[in-house]
């Protein structure tokens, strides 16, 4: 009779249907149950190596749980729905939706979770390059899913992240264009006669996002301080359902069908033709009735040293002060039709600007200024940043108005110029060299010497 296993040994044993198998006990279950997981393989080798691998696991601690593991798809709604959630900013958790229902789950949604191998994230990678997506695009994808199984990981769903396996896209970084003096004023000079004048004079001259200009209030503008406090942005959000069935509620906008080849409802738009609707598909909330959280809404910016408060140069105060000015007498003159928000920078109707038709504006000034088209972080936040690294002041004074949290963002930000780097050169010059040299340097060329002349200029040295 054989020596009865103790609790934790593992059994190994050749089936009546030619498989090898092995069995290792790793505990109890949640329901106090024992715990005993299955390894099959064709040879008594394989099988002890499998069975050794998972016993090392469990003595780790690192061994997945127990039960049949969810599906990728499964897993990122749980993670955005449940974990994302919590900590994300709105913007952020719209993002991380949006790139997981038009990416991940089509990529690699259907795979189980515990058996999701590197090589099905890199075809999925080569697949949406090919499909001319940017690597920027393709590394934020890596990012949120990596993230996803990282919480996976960690939770003992999975043995390992198999994202850290994959080298996502390199990236290069986008190279920045900010206004030159010149520009800036020209551009201000074009935006003078708006009556959003100081929004592009606030923006460029300070290096405020277009959240944060959109977004300041009275409230918390200092003019006898000179310090504007940036505690709010504007941003537009997602909306989202208030409903009980957010699925029927959309009924009439599903589309489960793709669009013909020949499609000229969407010809022309950047994006082409939009993705078929899931079978459960739970999105377009600007639709219902009872819809939440979405539109343009004043929330908090995305770190603390970005609430900082910033001075305002004293030349801004007396033009800051006429506009306000301006802005009571628009608010009488529209009475009824007047909605108070409190916000610097209004529509005639006293509405916070539109963030598109801000961007909008932006094109139309630039235009007018003669500027070549760029982009509207270019024009205010980069430039703010390179005028004032142009004007001698220091790299960590840039980083506290910028409001960075580190320097190396502030880095980023701050172009030299070629005429600063020229004349850096010329100082370097006329240090080393301060003054014209009395004779030129005699130059010598090696050809016309015979190999004798040669030898005896060596044995001279020598």
């Amino acid at each position: 009779m054989s020596p009865r296993k103790s609790n934790m040994e593992s059994s190994i044993y050749l089936g009546s249907d030619g498989w090898w198998h092995g069995r290792v006990t790793m505990g109890v279950k949640s329901d106090g149950s024992p715990d005993r997981r299955h390894r099959r393989a064709k040879t008594e080798v394989e099988i002890r190596r499998k069975v050794k691998e998972l016993e090392a696991l469990r003595d780790r601690g690192r061994a997945p749980k127990a039960g049949r593991k969810p599906t990728v798809q499964k897993w990122m709604e749980t993670y955005l729905t449940d974990i994302a959630s919590l900590k994300l900013r709105p913007r952020s958790l719209d993002d991380y939706w949006s790139k997981t229902r038009n990416d991940i789950i089509p990529g690699i949604g259907q795979h189980r979770l515990d058996k999701l191998e590197p090589e099905h994230l890199e075809r999925m990678y080569r697949a949406m390059l090919d499909a001319g997506h940017a690597p920027s695009h393709v590394l934020k994808v890596h990012r949120i899913l990596s993230r996803a199984l990282k919480i996976a990981h960690r939770r003992r769903m999975v043995v390992e992240n198999v994202a850290t396996l994959v080298d996502p896209p390199s990236l290069d970084e986008t190279e920045a264009n900010p206004f030159t003096i010149e520009e800036a004023k020209a551009f201000l000079a074009a935006a003078v006669k708006r009556p959003t004048y100081m929004r592009w004079v606030v923006g460029v001259g300070m290096g405020f996002r277009q959240g944060e200009c959109l977004g300041l209030r009275w409230s918390y503008v200092d003019l006898e301080g000179e310090l504007f406090h940036p505690q709010w942005q504007l941003q537009r959000l997602t909306w989202r359902h208030g409903c009980d069935d957010p699925h029927q509620c959309g009924m009439r906008l599903h589309r489960f069908d793709p669009c013909p080849q020949d499609c000229t409802v969407h010809k022309g738009y950047k994006r082409g033709c939009p993705k078929p609707c899931a079978k459960t598909c739970t999105r377009h909330a600007s639709a219902c009735p009872d819809r939440k959280d979405g539109g343009l809404t004043y929330t908090r910016p995305k770190t603390k040293k970005s609430r900082n408060a910033v001075p305002i140069p004293p030349p801004f105060i007396p033009y800051l002060r006429e506009h306000r000015e301006q802005q009571e007498e628009a608010k009488a003159a529209a009475g009824d039709a007047w909605q108070e928000y409190g916000a610097v920078f209004t529509r005639p109707d006293g509405r916070p600007l539109d963030p598109r038709q801000d961007w909008e504006e932006f094109k139309e000034l630039l235009a007018e200024a003669g500027i070549d088209d760029r982009r509207l972080y270019d024009g205010s936040r980069h430039t703010a940043g390179t005028i004032l690294n142009e004007l001698g002041v220091d790299i960590v004074t840039i980083m506290e108005i910028l409001r960075h949290t580190q320097i190396t963002q502030t880095r980023r930000y701050v172009q030299g110029r070629n005429h600063m780097a020229k004349a850096a050169m010329d100082r370097i010059g006329e240090t080393v060299i301060p003054r014209p040299l009395t004779a030129p340097i005699e130059t010598r060329t090696e050809t016309t010497d015979s190999k004798a002349d040669r030898a005896r200029r060596r044995r001279r040295i020598r």
